[in-house]
C-alpha cells in the first residue's frame, strides 16, 4: 500500500514536472528573438534617396567579380614581402586585433548567463576553525534565470553581433594596412626618381654655369649671363635637397608601416611597376555585401537592434529557479534536530516597480543609439561608393594626363636643346635657357606625379571594391571514384 501510493506520488510528480517543462519551453518559443532587418532591407531604409545604378559610372574595368590577390598583379616580389611583413609587425594592426580578442571574450560572457549558474562552497572545522565553532560541511547552489521575455537571449546576441563588427573592422584593418604599405612604396619609389630628375638638373645646371664661364673668358660673353647661369644652378640644387628630405621622410613613414625604427635605411626600387591592366570591379548593388567596413557597420546596426531588445525586457519581471544541497557537522558539538544532508529548490521573482523612469530612458537611448547605427551604415555605405566612383574617375583622368604630359616633355626637351644652340651662336642669353630648364623640370616631375598617382588610384580601387590582398587556397578537387578505391574507400 505505502509502496504504490509512493509510485503514484512519484509518477504524479514527473507528470508535474514534464507539463512544467513543455510549458516554459512553449512560452520560450513563443519568447522567440526578432532577427534585427536583413542587408538588403538596410540598404532600403537607409539609401532609398540613392538609388543604385545597374553599372558603375566610370565604367574603366572589365566585367567579372571582383578578385583576390591584388597585390600580386604589380609583380613586385619586393611588395609582397613588405605586405607580410607589415601584417606580422604593425603595431596598428595589433591593436586591432586586440579588439577582436576582447569582443570575442564579452560575447562569451554574455553566453555564459543563458546557462544555470552552480556554486560550491566549502569549509573545514576542528580546533583550527576560524571562527572555533568547529563546523565544517558543504554547500552546493544552483540558479537559473528563465529568460522569459528574452533579455538574456538578447544581450547574447548583442554581445555576438559587436563581436562580428569588430571582427570585420578588423579584415578592413588588414586591408588598408596591404593598401598602405602599397601606396607608401609607390610614393618612395617616386620620391627617389623626383630626386634622379633633380639631379640631373643640377649637372645640366653645372655645364651651363662651365659654357658661360668660357664665353667669358674668351669675350663672346659678360658678367651678366655667369650670374644668371649660376643663380639657376643655386635653385636647383635648393630643390635637390627638399627632394631628398622628402625620399627621407617617405621611406622612413613606410618603415613605421613595417614595424621597423623609421632609419631611412629602406632600399626601395630604381623604377615603378608597370600598371595592371583593368580589373573586374563586379556590380554596384554586391558592393555593400563584400566591403568588411560595410558589413561591420551592418553588425553595428543588429547590436543596437538587439540593445533595444535587451531593455524593454528589463523592464518586466526576473523569474529564476534555484536548487541547494547541503552538510554540516561538528567535532565540538552535536547539530540536533536537524537532517544531513539537506535538499531545497524554490523559485524567486523580481519585478521592478519603480526605477524613476532609468528603465524607460534606457529603451531611448537604445533606440537613439539604433538611429545612429542605422545613419552611420548609410554613411559608410555611400562613402564606399564614392571611394569607387572617384578611383575610376581618377584612373581614368590620369591616363588622358599621361599622354599630354608625355607630349610635353618631348617638346620641353626639344625646345631646351634649340634655346642651348641659340645661346651658343649668340642670338639669346642664359634667362631663355634657364626659364626652358625650370619648364622641363615641371614637366617631368608632373609626369612623374602622374605615373605614381595612376598606382595609387589603383590600389585605392581594389580598397575601395573589397577585394582582397590574400590570395585564397586553392580548393581540395573532389575524390573521383578512381582515387576513392585507390584509397580503400567503399562505394555506395
Amino acid at each position: 500500500m505505502c509502496r504504490s501510493a509512493a509510485l503514484s506520488r512519484r509518477k504524479l510528480w514527473q507528470h508535474a514536472a514534464a507539463a512544467a517543462l513543455t510549458a516554459m519551453l512553449s512560452l520560450l518559443s513563443a519568447c522567440a528573438l526578432k532577427s534585427p532587418p536583413p542587408p538588403s532591407e538596410l540598404r532600403e531604409q537607409t539609401l532609398s534617396h540613392a538609388p543604385l545604378p545597374e553599372q558603375w559610372s566610370a565604367n574603366i574595368v572589365s566585367e567579372g567579380a571582383v578578385q583576390d590577390g591584388w597585390v600580386n598583379n604589380f609583380n613586385d616580389p619586393a611588395l609582397k614581402s613588405l605586405v607580410a611583413e607589415a601584417l606580422e609587425h604593425n603595431t596598428d594592426l595589433r591593436v586591432a586585433a586586440a579588439r577582436v580578442e576582447q569582443a570575442a571574450g564579452y560575447a562569451r560572457v554574455a553566453g555564459a548567463a543563458i546557462y544555470p549558474a552552480v556554486n560550491l562552497l566549502a569549509r573545514g572545522g576542528g580546533p583550527l576553525s576560524g571562527d572555533g565553532s568547529g563546523l565544517e560541511g558543504a554547500w552546493l547552489n544552483a540558479s537559473w534565470e528563465l529568460d522569459l521575455w528574452g533579455r538574456v537571449r538578447a544581450g547574447r546576441a548583442a554581445a555576438t553581433a559587436q563581436y562580428e563588427s569588430t571582427e570585420a573592422d578588423y579584415i578592413y584593418a588588414r586591408q588598408a594596412l596591404a593598401a598602405a604599405v602599397t601606396k607608401s612604396w609607390f610614393l618612395a619609389i617616386e620620391a627617389r626618381l623626383q630626386r634622379s630628375i633633380a639631379e640631373e638638373m643640377v649637372v645640366a645646371g653645372e655645364r651651363l654655369v662651365d659654357v658661360a664661364r668660357q664665353r667669358l673668358r674668351v669675350g663672346a660673353d659678360d658678367e651678366y649671363n655667369v650670374v644668371v647661369a649660376e643663380a639657376s644652378l643655386g635653385g636647383f640644387r635648393d630643390t635637390l635637397l627638399q627632394l631628398e628630405f622628402g625620399y627621407q621622410q617617405a621611406v622612413r613613414a613606410l618603415e613605421v608601416l613595417l614595424g621597423r625604427y623609421p632609419s631611412a635605411t629602406l632600399l626601395t626600387a630604381e623604377q615603378l611597376p608597370a600598371l595592371p591592366p583593368p580589373i573586374p570591379a563586379g556590380l554596384p548593388s554586391e558592393l555593400l555585401e563584400r566591403r568588411p567596413d560595410v558589413i561591420a557597420a551592418e553588425r553595428r546596426v543588429a547590436t543596437a537592434f538587439y540593445g533595444i531588445t535587451e531593455a524593454k525586457a528589463a523592464r518586466l519581471p526576473k523569474i529564476s529557479l534555484t536548487a541547494s544541497v547541503s552538510t554540516i557537522s561538528s567535532e565540538l558539538f552535536v547539530l540536533q534536530d536537524r537532517d544531513n544532508p539537506v535538499w531545497s529548490a524554490g523559485a524567486s521573482l523580481l519585478a521592478p516597480i519603480f526605477q524613476g523612469g532609468a528603465l524607460k530612458a534606457q529603451v531611448e537611448i537604445r533606440t537613439a543609439e539604433q538611429k545612429q547605427a542605422l545613419a552611420e551604415y548609410a554613411r559608410i555605405g555611400l562613402r564606399a561608393f564614392n571611394d569607387v566612383e572617384t578611383a575610376m574617375y581618377s584612373e581614368l583622368m590620369l591616363r588622358s594626363r599621361e599622354q599630354v604630359l608625355n607630349r610635353a616633355v618631348a617638346d620641353n626637351k626639344r625646345a631646351l636643346e634649340l634655346a642651348e644652340v641659340r645661346y651658343r651662336v649668340g642670338a639669346t642669353d642664359l634667362r631663355a635657357i634657364s626659364q626652358q630648364q625650370l619648364d622641363l623640370l615641371s614637366v617631368q616631375t608632373t609626369l612623374l606625379r602622374v605615373r605614381s598617382e595612376a598606382r595609387v588610384q589603383r590600389v585605392n580601387l581594389h580598397l575601395a571594391l573589397g577585394g582582397s590582398f590574400d590570395i585564397p587556397p586553392p580548393a581540395e578537387p573532389a575524390p573521383t571514384e578512381k582515387s576513392a578505391s585507390d584509397s580503400g574507400a567503399t562505394q555506395p
